[in-house]
């Protein structure tokens, strides 16, 4: 991992910022579904919506302030040292020697807390870009992604680039391998929509990870391999029912799913109505359908909002067809 951190460009090969001297910058980086049912931390794409915004400006002080965080309900630090965006932005600056800059960060979270929707993911990689493009910095944006881990570690004590990876590049990505770290883009149908459902109630990710069984039978792990693989050749295939029938969990969503209330009745509720699959996103407590159609995604969200809704559950719901695009200045 440390070797992949030093390949980000020296600072002779980084452009003067046109932006210097209190210019600024404004960022959109996108909500992420990880594992996509079977993939535990190697699966994870984009969608359009929700994400988060960071505006970022150069100060004439040395060192990264946030003076403003909104749409957190006051949860999320502006301690530089204990934030998430700042902690990424400054492990950045110190490996290309730039510790003599100064920043002011603003972050609008745009997305909820814990929904299992990477919302940490998609601040941290809003802040890189956002200072990536401030410096006029033309590397690779795989060479972010290390310093995005950082910010997930921070999160929710694990550095996994499920989330950070489709935040930053945008679109499906398997995680091949985490030594060293193999980041692969993977096709997608283009007519595949998401139906998302994020339930008010609380599914903190360092809690959840702490659930999942250590000891994993053969013949369970076989079947997961199975489905896996199988996930991948769909979408290279572009074989929707392949996806389908590939993204079934036997190993972290039956203890997940203890922590979603009526989620076994939600999934039947999305398959009756003609989803493709359904699972959780992330570690929840957020779930998702994929779908061939956005009306057949606007019934499900509806439907399952409404179910949420008759049982004492608020909820918010978003459709989107998957996002290449990643993060975009606005």
């Amino acid at each position: 991992m440390e070797n992949n951190i030093q390949e980000v460009k020296s600072p002779d090969a980084i452009k003067a910022s046109p932006l210097g001297g209190g210019g600024g910058i404004h960022v959109f980086a996108p909500a992420t579904v990880a594992n996509v049912v079977c993939g535990f931390d190697v699966l994870g794409f984009a969608v359009n919506e929700p994400g988060d915004e960071v505006i970022m400006r150069m100060t004439g002080k040395p060192g990264i302030t946030i003076s403003k965080i909104t749409g957190d309900d006051g949860r999320l630090p502006l301690d530089p040292a204990k934030n998430t965006v700042s902690v990424s932005v400054q492990h950045y600056l110190n490996s290309i020697g730039r510790t003599d800059i100064g920043l002011d960060i603003e972050l609008h979270k745009k997305m909820p807390i814990g929904s299992g929707l990477g919302s940490s993911s998609a601040s941290t990689v809003a802040g890189l870009f956002a200072i990536k493009t401030l410096l006029g910095d033309d590397a690779d944006p795989a060479k972010l992604l290390p310093f995005a881990m950082k910010g997930e570690e921070m999160a929710c004590g694990h550095g996994h680039a499920d989330n950070v990876a489709p935040a930053l590049f945008g679109g499906f990505v398997l995680v091949r391998s985490y030594e060293p770290l193999d980041i692969i883009r993977l096709p997608h149908p283009e007519g595949l929509y998401c139906a998302i459902v994020f339930p008010d109630v609380d599914v903190p990710t360092r809690e959840a990870r702490q659930i999942i069984r250590k000891n994993i039978r053969m013949q369970d792990a076989v079947t997961q391999w199975g489905n896996i693989a199988g996930l991948v050749s769909g979408l290279f295939m572009n074989d929707i029912d392949l996806i389908g029938r590939s993204m079934k969990d036997i190993l972290v969503e039956p203890v997940r799913s203890m922590l979603i209330p009526d989620f076994y009745k939600m999934r039947e509720m999305a398959m009756e109505l003609g989803a493709v699959s359904f699972g959780i996103s992330g570690s929840g407590p957020s779930v998702f359908a994929f779908t061939r159609d956005e009306d057949t995604a606007n019934r499900i969200t509806q439907k399952l909002q409404q179910h949420l809704t008759g049982i004492n559950i608020g909820s918010n719901t978003y459709v989107s067809t998957i996002n290449d695009k990643g993060p975009r200045v606005l």
